[in-house]
């Protein structure tokens, strides 16, 4: 395994709070963080590799997302809310070879039809998960239905403003706060930092606006500002200003849970990072963000 593979996750960060019956114990969690990678950064891998690949780079937990290939082994089996109980405990069983635990899974449509969206709860409930992450406002009702019987958190996820789509309004703090602010306090934002600074947003005010409404967040930092076609950079060395936002979800809310991913793949299976130890990368990284 390169160095490139397993630093990865020093490109960007997700961050929910902990107050659903699945709270983080603390030995998955760094500082005040569960630190891990969304599987996204893993994504030309299968679902056990991601695993392996996490616990390498020193993460403690892990955002699954529909679609990704099982294995090796079982590349033709996806890894998604459909999978059978015989599948669901060979990831687990995965999870528990390398102690990683499973936190979130999505971004994942999740339909106005509650047979349909039960689906997505009962995965999750499986596996133990603390959230869902998703871009589905239409669904609400729904959602918040199923919310309060499975005590599972819904994050509302962020892409970057669409100049060919007006009518996409994610990208807006303002307008993701009015989708959850007279919801059930587990509805809230999963806030996708990197694309906030493509929209030309500046994070930290974005978290202002979300406060106490943060239920993860995908933490990226970046090399411009405003630029759909920005791309990662390790924390600390883009435009993004990692520390103003860490310190922000300090004040709002302690004891978070920290998943990061990577958007920009430089080709042969390897990604954008800074070289490290094949097992401190992604903590040391993370501490140097903070300074």
């Amino acid at each position: 395994m390169t160095k490139s593979i397993l630093c990865v996750v020093l490109t960007s960060m997700l961050i929910p709070a902990t107050v659903s019956a699945e709270k983080i114990p603390d030995d998955y969690k760094i500082g005040s963080f569960a630190l891990g990678c969304q599987a996204y950064t893993f994504n030309r891998f299968s679902v056990f590799e991601a695993i392996e690949k996490t616990a390498q780079a020193g993460g403690r937990v892990i955002e699954f997302f529909p679609g990704q290939k099982l294995s090796a082994d079982q590349a033709e089996v996806k890894w998604d809310h459909n999978a059978t109980d015989d599948v669901i405990e060979k990831v687990k069983a995965q999870l528990a070879k390398y102690h990683i635990r499973a936190v979130n899974y999505g971004v994942v449509g999740i339909p106005k039809d509650e047979t349909g969206a039960r689906k997505i709860f009962e995965f999750a409930k499986k596996l133990g998960l603390y959230g869902v992450t998703t871009e589905s406002v239409e669904s609400i009702d729904t959602i918040e239905k199923l919310v309060k019987e499975y005590d599972i958190r819904v994050g509302f996820h962020d892409h970057p403003r669409r100049a060919d789509n007006p009518n996409y309004r994610m990208w807006d703090p303002n307008y993701v706060f009015s989708v959850v602010k007279d919801r059930d306090h587990r509805i809230g934002s999963c806030a996708d930092t990197g694309h906030w600074v493509r929209s030309g947003l500046k994070p930290v005010e974005c978290l202002r606006i979300l406060k106490g409404r943060i239920i993860s967040s995908h933490l990226k930092d970046l090399n411009e500002f405003g630029k759909p076609e920005a791309h990662d950079l390790p924390f600390g060395t883009g435009v993004s200003d990692v520390p103003a936002i860490l310190n922000e979800l300090h004040v709002d809310n302690a004891g978070r849970k920290l998943v990061l991913e990577v958007a920009q793949h430089l080709g042969e299976d390897t990604v954008r990072t800074i070289a490290m130890d094949s097992t401190d990368g992604l903590v040391r990284g993370y501490e140097a963000a903070k300074k």
